[in-house]
């Protein structure tokens, strides 16, 4: 039988192409790049025969791969900051990234507030630094195909450890201000010490009309006792392909709270892998997305409870407008050694507009015989009854479904204890409200 060969997309002869020409340029090892790409190269883009990107067909939806920004200037990283809204009027140590490039000037690093250390990753890959080898810390992620990209592109970053009681929140900023269509590969870790209460913020912005192509990872080590409040927000432009993934371990004894807001993108893809390491560790993992036009958002998550007596709530809020798709998939695993696990997780989904469709496939994969763990999926339209009771209080019609989305989603924002962030977010869903006329 003669070898079946798969043909290569426009986009994915253009990655194999791009990786050719930079891996001898890259920062850091090239064997395990060349390793990673290779997973990729094997599999090509995702598509829908791929059980996890059954509803997200990457090998349809990029049907073109834009080339890798190049390190923008001072002063364009200077206007690009400037000109960034997303999370205004919150107070915190920002670590800023434009065009994929981290702003080494924006950051003082001999004046770092207490408990913070920043090494920047470019150099980190150089030099060999030992944080190095807490890389990669999730099985889950490793086996990705978006994730693997990113291991073999990154080429800037940053690594932060941060320890005791670090007062000062901590804001990631990504901008991408290229008129021109590029694509970016960084990579974030987070290490929270032992016993540290740590806020992070994540915001990703990007200008309007060109198909930029994130490709982001932030990774997060959470040591035992630790406190973490995670906050993350998908601005970017209307005809961006955002690709993201978010991985967490937590060890015994933590407690974390994480909120992921997007109002962004033409095509969007956010993945949560979780792996609860230690017991006794809690969690809620939230979501609010907000789709309108053709807009396509997934929302992949995987929560594995690897240790007994852990609890965590997933909460995933979307709204569908005009003929928008929205896809949640979310699982929980529970391995036999962990027992007295406690896992409920919601997927919930308002569809304002005749053409809006959504996709729910929440899972339980469970293996221990004393858990208590539940999923449940809904998806409808506006309450009828509670509309025509605020019209007949005087509210025009838009006002008074602005107000029932508001409320539809405010269940999952309530949860962020800033209170500067947790009014941005609010002031996230009012604006889209307002460009929903």
């Amino acid at each position: 039988m003669a070898d079946v060969t798969l043909m290569k997309t426009p986009a994915e002869t253009a990655l194999v192409q791009a990786f050719d020409a930079a891996k001898t340029t890259l920062p850091g090892s090239a064997e395990s790049r060349a390793e990673a790409f290779e997973l990729f190269a094997e599999r090509g883009l995702p598509h829908r025969r791929v059980e996890e990107f059954k509803y997200t067909d990457l090998r349809s939806l990029m049907r073109e791969a834009a080339p890798f920004a190049p390190t923008p200037s001072a002063q364009e990283a200077k206007a690009a900051l400037q000109n960034a809204k997303a999370l205004p009027g919150v107070e915190a140590l920002q670590i800023p990234f434009v065009n994929g490039h981290l702003v080494r000037d924006a950051i003082d690093f001999a004046a770092l507030p207490e408990g913070v250390e920043i090494v920047p990753l470019a150099d980190a890959l150089t030099d060999g630094h030992d944080w190095l080898a807490k890389l990669s810390p999730i099985e889950w992620a490793r086996q990705n195909p978006v994730y693997q990209l990113n291991s073999a592109f990154m080429a800037d970053g940053v690594l932060v450890r941060l320890w005791g009681d670090v007062t000062t929140p901590v804001h990631l900023r990504f901008v991408t201000s290229s008129a021109l269509a590029v694509a970016t590969a960084t990579r974030i870790l987070v290490i929270v010490e032992q016993g540290a209460s740590v806020t992070l913020f994540e915001t990703h912005e990007s200008t309007n009309g060109a198909n930029h192509q994130p490709n982001d990872v932030v990774e997060l080590l959470a040591g035992d006792n630790a406190n973490v409040h995670h906050v993350r927000v998908n601005a970017e432009g209307d005809q961006a392909l955002a690709l993201s993934t978010f991985a967490v371990k937590l060890g015994a004894d933590v407690m974390f709270n994480t909120v992921n807001v997007s109002a962004g993108s033409n095509v969007s893809r956010h993945q949560v892998f979780a792996v609860f390491e230690g017991e006794n560790t809690k969690a809620q993992i939230n979501g609010a997305t907000m789709l309108k036009s053709r807009q396509h958002g997934d929302t992949t998550l995987i929560a594995e409870h690897a240790a007994p007596h852990c609890e965590s709530r997933e909460l995933f809020k979307t709204v569908v407008d005009d003929e928008a798709t929205g896809v949640f998939q979310g699982k929980i695993i529970v391995p036999h050694q962990a027992q007295k696990t406690d896992g409920r997780m919601m997927s919930a989904a308002l569809l304002l507009g005749d053409g809006a469709s959504m996709n729910n496939k929440p899972e339980l994969e469970i293996f221990a015989d004393d858990v208590q763990c539940a999923h449940g999926a809904t998806c409808g339209q506006l309450d009828e009854d509670l509309l025509f009771y605020l019209m007949a209080r005087g509210l025009p019609k838009k006002e008074a479904e602005s107000l029932l989305v508001q409320a539809f989603l405010g269940e999952a924002i309530e949860t962020v204890e800033n209170e500067g962030a947790r009014e941005a977010l609010v002031g996230i869903v009012e604006s889209w409200l307002r460009a929903r006329g």
